[in-house]
C-alpha cells in the first residue's frame, strides 16, 4: 500500500451496520488505515441495525410493491425494483465473501432463507400485481416468481392468512422462495468483532458534540465520554457519520454548504409481536401487502416469520406513530433542534405539501389495540387479541430537501451527503438502507476515495464478483454468484430449520 494509504486515519461515527460495513470494507482495502469507531451507547447495533427496531427483510423488491409503480398508460415501473435487487445481490456477495475467507461465522445467525410474498385484494390491485409478475418475472433477478389467483394455491402458500378467510373477493398473490430475513444486529456484532480483532478502536458511551474541519484539512472531532466523564478532540482525515436519525445534526454540525437546506422528519413505529408457538408454526414468509394512501413506503402493512436468536418469531406491522426524537433513546428536542435559519422555509414547505401524511400519521397515532387487531386481521382473520403483543420499533427520520420537485421534498430512501473535497460523508434516510449496504459503502468509496479506485479494483472485484456490473445483464454471473451465496450463506437448508 502507498504511504498515503498507510496514513489514513478515519474516524466512523455510529457502531451500526453502516460503520461495520464501511469499516470492514476499508480494512480490506486498506489495512494499515487506522479507524476509531464512537458509539453513544453501552453496545453496538442497538438502534435501527437492532433486530426488534426493524422489518429484518432482505430488502430485494421481491415483495415489496411500493419499489414498482404503474404509469399513467398502465404499464409497470420496474426500474427501481431492478436497482434495489442489483443492490441487495453486492451484499449477499460481501457477506459470503466473508464467511468463504473465515472473517466471520455462523451466518444462519444473521440470515435465513424465507419465501417473500406480495398479497393484494380486489379487482384494480389483482390486476395491478399480474401486470407487475408479467414485467419482472422475464428478468433474471426475479427468476422463479410465481404468480397465482387459485385458493387452493394460496391455501398453500399462506395457510394461516387463508384459514377462515371470506373469497368473494378477488385475490392474489406473488411468491419468491429465495427471499431471505436478515438480523442486521446480529451481523454488526459479528464485523464489528472482527474489526477489533484488527485493532480498530471502539468507544462506546461516547457522543459526538462537535465536528469541525481544520486549516489542515483534518476534522476535529469532540467527544464526550461519560462513562469516565472525559471530552477528548480526535483528528481525522475522513468522517463518516452513520449514526442513524442523530446523522442529520451531525451532519449540520460539520457546516458544510452540502448540510444546509436539508431537514428531517421523525417516525416512528410499533410491531405486534405473537406470542403463540401454535400461531408462528402455522406461517412461514414475509407477506407484504399495499400501504394504504397517504402512508410512507416503510407502513407498508407485512407480516413476518422473523429469527431472532435463533428462535422463529412472527410479527405484524408497522404502525406508524410520531415522536420528536432522531433516535429511539434520543431527545424530545431533536426535532426542534434540527431545524436552522437555513433549513426552515424546507421544513415549512414539506409540512404544506404533505397533508396526506400528516392525516395518516395522526390516524395511526389514535388507533386503539383493538383497532391495530382489526388491521391484523385483514391478514390473519381469526387473529386473538390475547395472541399479540405490541412492541416499539425503531426511529426513522425521512429526509426533507429541497429538489427540481421544489421545496420541501420529502425523501424516501437512503441518501449519501458528502463535502469538503469528499472527506466527510453522511448518510441520511431509511429504508432500505441496512440491505443496500454494500452498495452505498461502494458509492462513498467512490466518492471520497477515487485517487484509490484503480487500485482498489482487483480487490474490489474478489469481495463483490459482480462490482461494475450489472447482474440483470449477466446472467451467468449472477446464476455462478447465487450458488456461491447459497453456499456461504447456507441458504439452502431451510426446510429441516424453518420447519422446525
Amino acid at each position: 500500500m502507498s504511504n498515503k494509504q498507510t496514513s489514513k486515519d478515519i474516524i466512523l461515527i455510529g457502531a451500526g451496520i453502516m460503520s461495520a460495513t464501511l469499516g470492514t470494507m476499508l480494512k480490506e482495502l486498506m489495512p494499515n488505515c487506522n479507524i476509531t469507531i464512537f458509539e453513544k451507547l453501552d453496545k453496538a447495533g442497538e438502534e435501527s441495525s437492532n433486530v426488534w427496531n426493524n422489518a429484518g427483510t432482505g430488502h430485494s423488491a421481491l415483495c415489496e410493491l411500493n419499489y414498482t409503480t404503474e404509469r399513467s398508460d398502465g404499464s409497470i415501473d420496474i426500474s427501481k425494483a431492478l436497482n434495489v435487487n442489483e443492490h441487495f445481490q453486492l451484499s449477499k456477495q460481501f457477506w459470503s465473501y466473508l464467511v468463504n475467507n473465515n472473517l466471520i461465522s455462523n451466518p444462519n445467525d444473521f440470515i435465513m432463507p424465507l419465501p417473500h410474498i406480495s398479497l393484494v385484494h380486489g379487482e384494480d390491485n389483482v390486476d395491478f400485481l399480474h401486470k407487475r409478475y408479467e414485467a419482472l418475472k422475464e428478468n433474471p433477478l426475479f427468476e422463479g416468481m410465481e404468480f397465482t389467483d387459485e385458493v387452493d394455491t394460496l391455501n398453500d402458500w399462506i395457510p394461516l392468512i387463508m384459514e377462515d378467510r371470506d373469497v368473494t373477493e378477488p385475490i392474489a398473490a406473488t411468491k419468491v422462495d429465495e427471499g431471505t430475513d436478515v438480523n442486521f444486529g446480529s451481523l454488526t456484532n459479528k464485523l464489528l468483532d472482527h474489526l477489533e480483532g484488527l485493532g480498530v478502536t471502539i468507544q462506546y458511551n461516547s457522543t459526538v458534540e462537535d465536528i469541525q474541519q481544520m486549516n489542515d484539512g483534518l476534522w476535529e472531532v469532540r467527544v464526550r465520554n461519560y462513562e469516565h466523564d472525559t471530552l477528548a478532540f480526535h483528528n481525522a482525515d475522513f468522517t463518516f457519520i452513520g449514526a442513524g436519525g442523530a446523522a442529520l445534526p451531525l451532519l449540520q454540525k460539520t457546516g458544510i454548504p452540502e448540510s444546509k437546506h436539508i431537514g428531517g422528519f421523525p417516525v416512528s413505529g410499533l410491531f405486534m409481536v405473537c406470542n403463540n408457538p401454535e400461531v408462528i408454526k402455522e406461517h412461514n414468509s414475509k407477506v407484504y401487502g399495499k400501504a394504504k394512501v397517504g402512508a410512507p413506503p416503510m407502513s407498508v402493512p407485512h407480516l413476518d416469520t422473523r429469527y431472532i436468536d435463533g428462535e422463529r418469531s412472527l410479527m405484524f406491522g408497522p404502525f406508524a406513530g410520531f415522536s420528536p426524537k432522531f433516535l429511539k433513546t434520543g431527545s424530545n428536542l431533536d426535532l426542534i433542534g434540527s431545524v436552522k435559519p437555513n433549513n426552515v422555509i424546507t421544513m415549512l414547505a414539506a409540512g404544506a405539501k404533505e397533508m396526506k401524511l400528516t392525516k395518516y400519521l395522526i390516524q395511526q397515532l389514535m388507533l386503539s389495540n383493538e383497532q391495530r387487531l382489526e388491521e391484523l386481521r385483514e391478514f390473519i382473520p381469526n387473529a386473538q387479541s390475547e395472541d399479540w403483543d405490541i412492541v416499539v420499533a425503531g426511529q426513522r427520520v425521512q429526509v426533507i430537501k429541497d429538489t427540481e420537485g421544489g421545496k420541501g421534498t420529502l425523501q424516501f430512501g437512503t441518501e449519501v451527503i458528502t463535502g469538503a473535497n469528499n472527506t466527510v460523508a453522511a448518510l441520511l434516510g431509511a429504508s432500505p438502507g441496512a440491505s443496500t449496504a454494500v452498495h452505498i459503502m461502494i458509492d462513498i468509496l467512490n466518492k471520497c476515495f477515487p485517487e484509490y479506485m484503480d487500485e482498489w479494483k482487483e480487490k474490489l472485484t474478489e469481495m463483490v464478483p459482480s462490482y461494475g456490473q450489472n447482474l440483470a445483464d449477466n446472467p451467468e454471473l449472477l446464476h455462478e454468484i447465487n450458488e456461491t451465496a447459497k453456499q456461504a450463506l447456507k441458504l439452502e437448508q431451510d426446510k429441516q430449520l424453518q420447519n422446525a
